[in-house]
């Protein structure tokens, strides 16, 4: 783990006034680990500057893929898919959010605005770059662990080529995590690979997961049972009402709140069986983030943004690493959906197959017809 800065207060503020840091782009990422050992990787989405029109895209193994064209022109990175994988793929391309492949790797994407920073680009090496946005595609298609990916994360890079939908090279850090319950987290901040080998199951966004990791231990008091009654001059006080055990839990929509709050929860989380069972959870920790548009700065246009006008979370996210099982929710419907890798003719595909995840035809709520006594 790189060592924390004692700045990184200044530059947060220093980044905050130059660049459109808004909690529209709030994503968070949690796992868990149910009693039979399964693991859970899950995120939600939150993009309220545009609709990133997500669908879910399943790669078959043999494909062959290419990275976004580097910043002078040039062709980036080709290579041939190891893997079947699927995952969420935004704005019309094959962009990868999140996604797992058919040995339990899952990645998940999340903004980093303000401190990501990738290395300058080499021309002399553009057969052997990716822009950021296709660091989750290209790993999920060729590696099958974390350890592989790891060692993989010198041989190529990721180059600052600017994504045509923001006009910016796109500020991002990953949480790599595989089906052992092996998990790093990757980000490029000052022009320099930075892998953090000690993590805490969650991730949020900027400041860099360093600094994240220092500041939790301001909240070492937080836990899940009631702090007990106190007796002063003879006189007991005790606690009035249920959650004081989690008493100076930061309740805003910031980075660092949220960071806080998903620690706080995964760790105090249920027992769970695993399988569905800590998909359950996950969906129901991570129903505690997502984004009401009155809590940005953001005023969607109802005509462009209609789709978000149920707040900025445009799809929460589940992997089971196990059974390869994903399950999701979109903004316009709560209802869990879920689809099967080890289900999917993936040998029928001669290229890329997307299905849609927001689905007008399912009913908001179903009705419910009682029964005769």
């Amino acid at each position: 783990m790189t060592a924390f800065k004692a700045s990184i207060i200044g530059t947060v503020l220093a980044a905050t006034a130059v660049l459109p840091v808004t909690q529209s782009r709030a994503c968070t990422f949690i796992t868990l680990t149910g009693q039979d050992g399964s693991v859970v990787a899950s995120r939600t989405m939150e993009w309220g500057t545009f609709d990133l029109k997500p669908v879910m895209t399943f790669v078959a193994t043999g494909t062959d893929m290419t990275a976004a064209k580097m910043p002078d022109g040039a062709e980036g990175a080709a290579w041939t898919s190891k893997y079947d994988f699927a995952g969420v793929t935004l704005v019309d391309q094959l962009m990868f959010g999140d996604a797992v492949n058919s040995e339990g790797l899952q990645i998940s994407l999340l903004y980093l605005p303000g401190f990501a920073e990738y290395p300058p680009y080499e021309p002399d090496r553009a057969s052997d770059s990716i822009s950021p946005p296709d660091f989750a595609g290209y790993m999920v298609s060729q590696f099958a662990s974390v350890d592989e990916v790891r060692a993989a994360l010198n041989d190529v890079l990721v180059a600052p080529v600017v994504l045509a939908e923001l006009g910016i090279v796109t500020p991002v850090h990953f949480a790599v995590t595989d089906k052992t319950g092996d998990q790093i987290i990757v980000e490029f901040v000052d022009g320099a690979l930075n892998v953090h080998e000690d993590t805490l199951g969650v991730m949020t966004n900027s400041p860099p997961y360093d600094w994240h990791v220092a500041n939790a231990r301001n909240y070492l008091n937080l836990r899940s049972v009631d702090w007990p009654a106190v007796s002063v001059n003879d006189l007991d006080l005790a606690p009035i009402g249920y959650g004081t055990g989690m008493i100076g839990l930061p309740g805003d929509f910031t980075s660092p709140s949220r960071f806080i709050r998903a620690l706080a929860w995964t760790q105090t989380a249920r027992d769970t069986d695993g399988g569905q069972d800590t998909v359950h959870e996950a969906l129901r920790i991570l129903s505690n983030f997502q984004l009401p548009m009155e809590a940005t700065d953001q005023q969607p246009n109802p005509a462009e943004l209609d789709v978000l006008k149920y707040g900025g979370t445009q799809y929460t996210i589940s992997y089971d690493l196990d059974s390869l099982t994903v399950y999701f929710q979109t903004s316009d419907n709560p209802r869990v959906r879920s689809v099967s890798l080890n289900g999917f003719a993936f040998d029928d595909l001669d290229a890329p197959q997307s299905i849609q995840m927001r689905d007008a035809s399912l009913d908001y709520a179903t009705d419910v017809t009682p029964a005769a006594n």
